[in-house]
């Protein structure tokens, strides 16, 4: 066990209850990116009941603790706080029943089915536990609650209202997220750990006409259900097998009658890539692929393209993965493993970017050890649900104890002074 994190032990059982109390509550109440007016206030007076000195409404929701205990490094750790727009089905007692109406108007459900109410309450449990035991450590800490992660607008709205400017620079910028591996885990790799991301609304013009004569019309459908087909070409015959790429579309919208052909069809499409320029090239191929069967269609116009939101390339700092990876095998031993690239996206790259700072980003496991162990002895591990899915239920313990231990083990890399070691 770490000497650093040993000597944290009964202040991290001191903290727990607080934190399942805050997890729970967090549950019950999710909000929608950049609406998390609720749990940022919960969590600015959590960090000020710790002793931080707090700064709201940073990005419009986000928010910035800051405690310093002396002269030492500056280290930064970012949780998220949003959800997501669907229907919670775990059937837990403190389960999400809430709806909202979103930006369109609509009135939707919203669920914390990425994890992030786990991830805010991870970072909300260290922090407190560092301020309780300010004499084992110096230097600043930074902790950083973030708005909209799932549209990949709160790291850049953060970054635009002057966080650079306004915060210290960290020496280290560090985050975590839940995943649905065995409770208690963690793993991490050095390089490009989780892809880009980039999604597009394409907005395809026909002309409208009686279903009973089309040969008065042009039909959208028709031009959008073929550049549906032709984009899946991209990945199977321009770019490498050996690359790790995936289109996919996600959304197709036409029409208000079946006799009717209409004016105008869209797509919303979303893109993965793990090298630069494959991204490029995908991102020119779709618009290539879109505009030549409009034109074939004799539409009256090219089609539009609207980015809806993009994700940076997350690629962890070699020198600073093998520090806090060499800490994690000191304190979790057998339950450190060396984490695949993940085909998710994050924003988290963005803060490493604008300051300059080197960082990694790692996965917490958080399901029930037993059923873990049953989809892996059944082969099933790919049934078990996860980020996004309506029946993801992480279990509370051991994943509250540990997400929290590991923003410890890898802040006491630099707070302690000195790399953790094991006793």
């Amino acid at each position: 066990m770490s000497q650093f994190v040993h000597g944290l032990v009964s202040k991290i059982e001191q903290v727990l209850p607080m934190a399942e109390a805050l997890y729970k509550d967090l549950h019950q109440h999710p909000e929608l990116p950049m609406q998390e007016l609720r749990t940022s206030n919960i969590i600015a007076g959590k960090l000020r009941e710790a002793g931080f000195e707090v700064t709201e409404k940073v990005g419009a929701t986000g928010v910035v603790g800051v405690l310093k205990n002396g002269a030492g490094p500056t280290v930064m750790l970012r949780a998220d706080m949003d959800a997501v727009p669907m229907k919670e089905e775990t059937g837990l007692d403190y389960a999400s029943r809430i709806e909202v109406v979103n930006e369109k108007g609509e009135t939707v459900p919203v669920a914390h089915s990425c994890g992030h109410d786990m991830h805010t309450t991870w970072l909300t449990g260290a922090a407190t536990v560092l301020s309780l035991a300010r004499d084992s450590w110096r230097g600043t800490l930074i902790a950083v609650f973030q708005p909209g992660e799932e549209t990949g607008k709160g790291s850049q709205a953060m970054l635009d209202d002057g966080m650079t400017q306004r915060f210290p620079r960290p020496d280290v910028i560090m985050g975590q997220h839940m995943l649905q591996c065995r409770a208690g885990t963690v793993g991490c790799r050095a390089g490009q750990v989780l892809t880009s991301g980039d999604s597009l609304l394409v907005r395809f013009f026909g002309k409208g006409a009686h279903g009973g004569m089309p040969q008065n019309g042009i039909d959208p459908i028709v031009m959008a259900a073929s550049a549906v087909l032709r984009l899946q070409t991209i990945v199977s015959r321009e770019i490498a097998p050996q690359t790790q790429t995936v289109v996919t579309v996600g959304e197709f919208h036409a029409g208000t009658a079946e006799n009717i052909i209409p004016a105008e069809a869209c797509l919303k499409l979303n893109v993965r890539t793990t090298d630069e320029g494959v991204r490029n090239h995908v991102l020119q191929a779709i618009k290539r692929i879109c505009v030549a069967e409009a034109r074939a269609s004799n539409a009256p116009r090219d089609p539009a393209f609207e980015e809806i939101n993009n994700f940076p390339l997350t690629v962890n700092d070699a020198e600073t993965t093998r520090k806090i990876g060499g800490a994690f095998q000191d304190y979790f031993g057998d339950r450190f493993v060396d984490m695949p690239t993940q085909g998710a996206s994050e924003d988290f790259g963005r803060f490493g970017k604008a300051w300059n700072s080197p960082y990694t980003y790692w996965f917490v496991g958080g399901c029930a050890p037993e059923l873990y162990d049953k989809a892996l002895q059944a082969g099933e591990i790919e049934q078990l649900p996860g980020p996004h899915s309506p029946f993801w239920a992480p279990t509370l313990h051991p994943t509250l104890r540990t997400g929290i231990e590991t923003m410890l083990t890898a802040a006491g890399v630099w707070l302690a002074g000195r790399p953790t070691t094991s006793d």
